[in-house]
């Protein structure tokens, strides 16, 4: 599906940026734009050109707004209409969803998001999805050290503490709820590995979050020398999946190494061309497409899915086509389904003829509260606005 990625604040701006430098040209990018009211936070930005990137609230002069919620929303129902002017060259309207980065821990995407998601609502018939990356629990805690910088942000070694973050993170994340048709959050806790900072993972996790949107809009997309899937995936598909009541959504992506097919020659001695590729064992095109799609689903998510169920479940299974073997991923659904609970499993292939590998995707929707939600959420206890 065609989908315009937007970066709102430093994370977001810099994951869009990574999402540019990674993906730009595929179909399925079909626009990426990163708006923020720090100037320098854009001009570092090394993917996107001057024209996808866009500064707004000159009341904030150029800098950040330090943690101030309340002010960036200010700035967000002021430049809403704004920022949506900003998409115009990039037509916007061709867009089958709108995706919206953004880390929530902060003000200026934080406060801008939910006003240009009914924006966008309002402009566009199609969905406003946010890809919400959340803080660490560290960046709250007074007794952290110096480095505890989001993802996407600048760090200078001596950064200033965030004790607004996770209250900042639940009062976006309730606006988002609101506004966007789902909610996908990244936990960023969770993907640190052990004696990590975040300053020391920012570029690797970045990369992570932009491969997982890549995967999941860019799978159903396919040029005109590729082969057709046999279920095809779109934009209703996802859309169907996800809802529309901004439910929380979990991703989960793997992949499986393979030995590519080798093409035979029609006389056997590789002297005048292919004919047909060489056959794949089935025992082993049946373990590729079932260890990936346990890996998707047990693995480690965007975020944790308690008990693995979910109301809504889409699966994707791609890789080159010989190895999508359809018994095995007819048994996946079934597995799938017993898994998660769900009444009904979407799903789709996305066959890559050049591909090095079979790789799922396995998307839940309607699941219950993750703890780091649930904890997040406590940081206000009425959880008002």
């Amino acid at each position: 599906m065609r989908v315009h990625v937007i970066g709102l604040g430093g994370a977001g701006g810099r994951i869009a940026d990574r999402l540019a430098a990674d993906h730009d040209g595929e179909p399925f990018l079909h626009g990426v734009s990163a708006f923020d009211t720090d100037m320098a936070a854009l001009d570092s930005l090394g993917a996107l050109g001057e024209e996808r990137r866009y500064r707004f609230g000159d009341a904030a002069g150029g800098d950040g707004l330090d943690g101030d919620l309340h002010a960036g929303r200010e700035l967000g129902e002021v430049h809403a209409s704004e920022l949506g002017r900003a998409l115009d060259d990039q037509r916007p309207s061709l867009a089958e969803a709108f995706v919206l980065v953004v880390g929530v821990g902060g003000a200026a995407g934080g406060g801008v998001a939910p006003a240009l998601a009914a924006e966008l609502e309002t402009l566009y018939d199609a969905p406003v999805y946010s890809f919400a990356v959340l803080p660490t629990s560290a960046e709250s805690d007074p007794d952290a050290e110096a480095d505890a910088s989001p993802p996407g942000e600048a760090d200078d070694g001596s950064g200033p503490r965030r004790p607004l973050a996770e209250r900042n993170a639940a009062r976006t994340l309730g606006a988002l709820s609101e506004r966007t048709a789902a909610v996908l959050p990244f936990d960023t806790d969770a993907w640190l590995r052990r004696g990590e900072t975040i300053a020391d993972a920012r570029d690797r996790v970045n990369g992570i979050v932009a491969d997982r949107i890549a995967a999941l809009f860019g799978a159903g997309e396919t040029d005109e020398s590729t082969v057709t899937p046999q279920q095809v995936l779109d934009a209703s598909d996802v859309a169907r999946a996800v809802g529309d009541d901004g439910e929380i959504a979990a991703l989960g992506y793997a992949s499986q190494e393979v030995e590519p097919p080798k093409a035979e020659s029609r006389f056997g001695l590789g002297l005048f061309g292919s004919s047909e590729p060489e056959k794949v064992d089935t025992s082993a095109a049946v373990s590729a497409v079932e260890t990936a799609i346990r890996k998707a689903t047990r693995g480690k998510n965007t975020i944790e899915v308690p008990e693995g169920r979910a109301d809504r479940t889409l699966l994707v299974v791609g890789g080159p086509p010989a190895w999508l073997n359809r018994e095995a991923i007819a048994e996946g659904r079934r597995w799938l389904a017993e898994e998660t609970g769900s009444g009904a499993i979407l799903s789709g292939d996305a066959p890559v003829p050049d591909g090095e590998a079979v790789f799922a995707i396995v998307l839940r929707s309607g699941i219950d509260e993750p703890e780091r939600v649930r904890e997040i959420r406590a940081s206000i206890p009425d959880r008002t606005e």
